[in-house]
């Protein structure tokens, strides 16, 4: 164990110990730092231990932790931080490479455990025995918080994911190699409409920052209602807003669930529902958005493009309401008219350049007169690092001149297609 490690678990055993609260007492939780390091001082000067060069600076450094997020505040201030995992008293990470790495500082469950209380305290959200489960956003709203603790789980267990700074925007996407110039821009023409999109992909596949680049083309007049659990999304909205679901109080009242948020802004008069990620009876309610006159476009968990369909069916079911699969099955594949699914490497490559996450296939669900879904891929990507090609097929005829309605003049859908024009 190095001098800082030494010195800060032996600060913190002294505020438990005297029942200090640190943000209320600062300047006794710095005097106490300081005792700490005098001490540690003391004994290197009998020869047992390597003496301090700068013990200000130490004293400097554990308060800031102490007041901060304990031995979690440098990978908080690190901006290549992407996902940090805490599993009792063992903290991991992932970095910008995609590489899972093991927090090299010392920790312990108790240290981690007042972190998350810490982070919590921001938020209108609390984790103890009553509610043993949370989600939260935390840090200003840039990083969503998953913790569960016991009787739930047998030792602390959670996950901090931090969001991506830069601006998504479809151009971004290109420059990263997950779409090409010429997927790029039909998506863009697609968002020009009110046509509903399905985002699918594993964990981690980057499908909320797909969902976020294809919403800044959105037209500034069309009306976006965002509903999310935990908000992740921040594009800036002209005309629309963000809405956040909210669990029970203590006595189990007051929650506001995802599909209580769908049902309002169904009133709304939205052109397009955005819902963050689909995993539920709120499923049932985009079914309602067919009658409403508009769109939506979501995110899903699902191994590709046809399993996404599969997915958002099985999800509407489970809202319950007494209506069969074939119907749910045939609304939906009357409703959705695109899915675009995301793939990502399983690990980071060794030469640093990190987890690659591409748009693996694109589907264009084709009008049937049957209770399943007809489908025709526009765009193919044998696997990761191989190109994403068009197929040579157009959308159905009567979804091309909706498109073309939207296009800049002389421009055509097949010339976005074949990479002859952009309208990025």
């Amino acid at each position: 164990m190095n001098a800082y490690d030494e010195i800060r678990q032996a600060a913190v055993r002294l505020i438990e110990e005297r029942k200090i609260d640190p943000h209320k007492s600062k300047d006794q939780t710095r005097a106490l730092a300081g005792e700490v390091v005098d001490d540690y001082q003391r004994r290197a000067h009998l020869g047992t231990i390597r003496a301090l060069r700068d013990p200000g600076e130490m004293v400097n450094r554990v308060v800031r932790s102490i007041l901060e997020f304990g031995p979690l505040t440098e990978l908080f201030d690190r901006p290549d931080v992407e996902e940090i995992f805490i599993e009792g008293s063992r903290v991991s990470y992932i970095d910008g490479t995609g590489s899972l790495k093991a927090l090299t500082v010392p920790t312990t469950e108790r240290e981690n455990r007042q972190v998350i209380t810490r982070l919590l305290a921001e938020t209108d959200r609390h984790l103890d025995t009553a509610n043993p489960i949370v989600q939260a956003r935390i840090l200003g709203g840039t990083a969503r918080l998953t913790a569960v603790i016991g009787p739930i789980a047998d030792q602390i267990s959670a996950t901090v994911r931090r969001y991506a700074l830069r601006k998504e925007t479809l151009s971004s996407m290109v420059e990263l190699g997950s779409l090409t110039p010429a997927a790029a821009g039909f998506l863009w023409a697609v968002m020009q409409t009110n046509m509903s999109v399905l985002i699918s992909g594993p964990p981690g596949a980057g499908k909320t920052s797909m969902l976020a680049a294809m919403l800044t083309a959105a037209p500034s007049t069309h009306c976006l209602r965002c509903c999310e659990e935990v908000r992740e999304l921040h594009i800036p909205i002209t005309h629309g807003s963000y809405y956040e679901s909210r669990p029970a109080t203590l006595d189990g009242s007051g929650e506001i669930s995802l599909r209580d948020l769908v049902k309002v802004v169904l009133a709304m008069r939205p052109d397009r529902i955005v819902v963050g990620e689909v995993r539920g009876s709120e499923a049932f309610e985009l079914t309602r958005a067919v009658n409403a006159g508009c769109g939506f476009a979501c995110t899903v968990h699902a191994n590709s493009a046809r399993d996404a369909l599969n997915a958002i069916v099985n999800a509407a079911l489970m809202a319950g309401e007494n209506v069969s699969e074939p119907i749910v099955r045939k609304v939906f594949a009357a409703s959705i008219d695109y899915v675009v699914h995301l793939g990502r490497d399983a690990v980071a490559a060794n030469d640093g350049s990190g987890l690659r996450r591409q748009v693996m296939e694109l589907l264009a669900v084709v009008p049937t007169m049957s209770d399943d879904f007809s489908t025709e891929k526009l765009f193919d990507r044998e696997r990761l690092g191989k190109p994403l090609e068009w197929t040579g097929l157009l959308p159905p005829p009567q979804a091309v001149g909706i498109i073309e309605q939207t296009l800049p003049e002389g421009m055509t859908l097949r010339a976005i297609l074949e990479g002859r024009v952009s309208p990025l």
